[in-house]
């Protein structure tokens, strides 16, 4: 589907970079509450430049599919096997895989979709841990706030797959459900992998929410529930080609500059 290819990729910087200066105090002096209107036009600017920055950054990667995973998770796991096998098939589907960029799951889609000959991508947020940046990425951008990395792993997304996690994993599942729920980005391919890790997580949701009329049956439905990397990439791609008009082209040949007709 992308008709972009990326440039050479790039290797991740050293270690050292990554999630430099995590543990900042002007962060928690931005969310003590109001302050000078001078402190807060400097913190909106630098918003603004983070914008600017994922923007340019991530404008050539395609369409993608994002995988949120837990940090935690080894290689050893048989989630971990499970999100590598995931992230292949996503890059056989043409699809430029997103994670966090960091270690277990986000690693483990990042590593399937490098092994398959696919493009792997990184969105970091700077934390005082987990920040180290995968060794399958081949571009990575990191971001101090986590409503602007938040932005990006939607903005690019033309499906979302949360594989096993926790609090961060949660948050960003359903924000992306919230926003389809609400209509402010269109009924994209939620996929939830792992079925007894999510299924309790399902059974909450209809026995109280539901219940209480709080969510519709259609947000739940919404959700594929599914411990297949097939089926999930099966059900992205019809609903990305049926339902958001993404469609499969022949990339044309590159002509040399000393070709006739250039």
């Amino acid at each position: 589907m992308p008709v972009d290819d990326l440039t050479a990729p790039e290797s991740p910087e050293t270690e050292a970079q990554w999630g430099k200066a995590t543990a900042s105090p002007e962060e928690t002096i931005f969310l003590e509450g109001p302050h000078t209107r001078g402190f807060e036009l400097g913190r909106a600017f630098r918003i603004f430049h983070e914008l600017i920055y994922g923007f340019r950054s991530l404008h050539f990667v395609g369409p993608c599919v994002t995988v949120f995973g837990s940090a935690r998770f080894p290689e050893a796991h048989p989630y971990y096997a499970l999100t590598r096998e995931l992230g292949a098939r996503i890059a056989q589907a043409k699809f430029t895989v997103m994670t966090g960029g960091g270690p277990g799951l986000m690693e483990a889609a990042n590593r399937g979709a490098k092994e398959a000959q696919g493009v792997s991508i990184g969105c970091n947020i700077v934390l005082p841990k987990e920040q180290k940046p995968n060794r399958y990425l081949d571009k990575w951008v990191e971001f101090r706030y986590f409503f602007v990395r938040k932005l990006m792993l939607v903005k690019y997304s033309y499906g979302f797959v949360a594989a096993p996690g926790g609090f961060g994993t949660l948050d960003e599942l359903f924000e992306v459900a919230t926003l389809i729920q609400t209509g402010k980005i269109r009924n994209f391919p939620v996929v939830l992998l792992g079925v007894a890790y999510w299924s309790p997580l399902l059974e909450f949701l209809r026995e109280s929410p539901l219940t209480n009329a709080a969510i519709d049956a259609q947000d739940l439905d919404r959700m594929l529930l599914t411990d297949s990397p097939s089926d999930a990439v099966s059900f992205i791609q019809k609903c990305a080609t049926g339902q958001l008009g993404l469609r499969y082209v022949r990339r044309p040949p590159r002509k040399l500059l000393l070709e006739r007709g250039v």
